[in-house]
């Protein structure tokens, strides 16, 4: 509602930014958290609270909020991290601010999670959104744990599980095909038609706003996902056609991409998630909320989105899922 104070966590990521100017555009006013004191974005307040992996006191960083978005977390860092790290931070961390937030009197708790919660990289048909969670990596297990956690609550909460996101400034899997797209060769990557979903960046920050009012029912978990899943190729293509080059792809045998993704079909940190990822997604949940889908790893599989939320995300992509991909790389 215009006017109620949100907090943010995680304001300083790839997202975060979208989300903060999407809340003030909004008429929200917003509080972001802080590791240490920094100038805030023009019309933001800031609260320091150090690193979420200690115990931090949230109510004065609470004082006055009407809402909260969480969007800090330990992303995928490779294998070598300490799994209690990961529920430390991904999922005790979001519970102590959870249960602080609800000492607050807190109005929703809005949750960034991740479609890791609901499985890991894998061909397939399509995953029903409502078939039991079957994470396969710490990170998605974190991510889970939380979810769990917060149902356990009295709190008004919603868990949003988008699936790969992109937008100008993209890092990670993303950033790793924008370089193979910049690559002034052709590339043998033609076969690869398997639809895969993906998230706007922009539209993740709608369905954020979205999750934020009482029209979207709470005490649940919505996967997020553009309308129209994309191929690698379809990517790839996009990408050069928006720096202003021919496709310049070349199919290759089914044999040989088999041959390149053995071994990591279920690991999203290996180079095997650039042609498998999860199934995809279908389902339909509350009143057409969020759209959602599944997509993961680098590319994960395309997905059949749920009924909720075509509003959120179709108002901004529409059927032109391939030209706004274009145009976010477009100089």
């Amino acid at each position: 509602m215009s006017g109620e104070r949100v907090l943010v966590t995680g304001a300083g990521g790839f997202v975060g930014p979208h989300v903060v100017q999407a809340l003030l555009a909004a008429g929200y006013r917003v509080r972001i958290t802080q590791r240490s004191a920094a100038e805030p974005p023009p019309g933001v307040e800031a609260v320091v609270t150090g690193d979420f992996a200690a115990l931090i006191d949230w109510a004065p960083a609470l004082a006055g909020v009407a809402h909260v978005v969480h969007l800090a977390g330990l992303a995928h860092a490779g294998p070598g991290l300490d799994e209690a790290l990961y529920r430390q931070i991904n999922m005790q961390a979001t519970l102590d601010l959870a249960q602080a937030a609800y000492r607050a009197g807190v109005g929703r708790f809005v949750f960034v999670s991740s479609i890791k919660a609901l499985s890991g990289a894998s061909d397939g048909p399509p995953l029903d959104e409502d078939a039991p969670p079957a994470p396969d990596d710490a990170y998605g297990r974190s991510k889970l744990a939380a979810e769990q956690g917060l149902a356990g609550l009295d709190l008004d909460w919603v868990a949003l599980r988008p699936v790969l996101v992109y937008g100008p400034g993209v890092k990670a899997n993303m950033a790793a095909l924008v370089r193979l797209a910049r690559l002034p060769l052709p590339l043998p990557l033609g076969g690869l038609t398997a639809p895969r979903s993906l998230l706007a960046v922009e539209n993740l920050a709608d369905a954020v706003l979205f999750a934020l009012t009482p029209r979207c029912p709470a005490r649940r978990a919505y996967a997020l996902a553009d309308p129209e899943p994309l191929s690698v190729a379809e990517m790839l293509a996009a990408l050069r056609k928006g720096m202003g080059r021919a496709p310049g792809l070349v199919p290759v045998p089914a044999g040989w991409r088999q041959g390149w993704s053995d071994g990591g079909r279920h690991s999203t940190s290996s180079r095997a998630a650039w042609w498998r990822g999860p199934k995809p997604c279908s389902g339909r949940a509350g009143d057409r909320l969020l759209r959602r889908g599944l997509g993961w790893g680098a590319w994960g599989s395309a997905v059949t989105q749920s009924e909720i939320g075509d509003r959120l995300v179709q108002h901004r992509v529409g059927s032109g899922a391939i030209i706004r991909f274009q145009r976010v790389f477009e100089a």
